[in-house]
């Protein structure tokens, strides 16, 4: 059996393409689906095993960042989407995704729920107030993430203006600590984090989050856009070893076909 899975776009989206592309590279069947189809025929998302919400501008950031978007999965999508995580599926929020997965309540907790959807953690806007777009060393940081190897420094770009990760307060930033849902750290090349390697002023560094699973990634980089050595600015002057954005959809595939 093919494992499915469903890239979700909207208006704004800009990043379904590729996405959907280096999902195919890893071994899935990926299809874009945009979300009014979604909404027309919920019962789709059953159909499929990873869930995939990527980057762009989804709806132009109306409101905020991944806000009208998130609004749909919370008040047309919740009930489809708590049985897909009930079920033991993936899902992965890149960039707007993970703003979009913040507001939904898909993370940190794992759960569409308006009452509490973006209650304990938020995605703000860089400190330098400027959107930023480089490429950063990460961290992983969690044992618990399917889609990562923990200890492993990795490279990805970055592209965004909204991308500092405030939990509410210090207890919710213990829980996430205490649950092992800190999934990616900006650092430097050799693995520390800190100063000037955090590139938005997100706080403890966190630049990608799990649920208490470990089934549910959002990350602000982009593994999309790093599947290829070519994708690399300096694979011609120096030796780059290998695509490091791949590694999270062949974990996901991996996983997938050992359920």
């Amino acid at each position: 059996m093919n494992i499915k899975a469903l890239v979700l776009r909207a208006a704004g989206t800009n990043c379904d393409v590729e996405t959907a592309w280096a999902l195919e590279q890893a071994g899935f069947e990926a299809q874009r689906v945009h979300v009014n189809r979604l909404m027309e025929t919920p019962s789709r998302l059953a159909d499929f095993q990873f869930l995939v919400v990527p980057g762009g501008f989804s709806f132009g950031d109306d409101v905020a960042a991944g806000k009208i978007l998130a609004n749909q999965m919370l008040h047309r999508l919740s009930e489809p989407l708590n049985d897909f995580v009930e079920a033991g599926k993936l899902i992965l929020g890149i960039c707007n995704g993970f703003q979009v997965l913040i507001k939904s309540g898909l993370l940190p907790w794992g759960r569409v729920e308006a009452a509490t959807a973006g209650c304990d953690a938020t995605l703000g806007w860089n400190d330098c107030g400027q959107f930023v777009d480089r490429w950063v060393h990460l961290r992983c940081d969690s044992g618990t993430c399917v889609f990562l190897p923990q200890g492993e420094t990795i490279a990805l770009p970055i592209a965004h203006g909204e991308g500092k990760f405030v939990p509410r307060d210090e207890a919710v930033l213990s829980r996430l600590r205490g649950g092992d849902q800190i999934a990616l750290r900006y650092c430097d090349e050799s693995g520390r984090p800190g100063g000037q390697t955090n590139p938005n002023g997100s706080v403890d560094d966190i630049a990608g989050l799990c649920d208490p699973t470990g089934r549910i990634l959002g990350l602000m980089p982009h593994p999309e856009r790093f599947v290829e050595i070519t994708h690399h600015p300096q694979w011609t002057r120096r030796s780059v070893p290998r695509a490091d954005g791949k590694i999270f959809f062949q974990r996901a595939f991996e996983h997938l076909r050992r359920q």
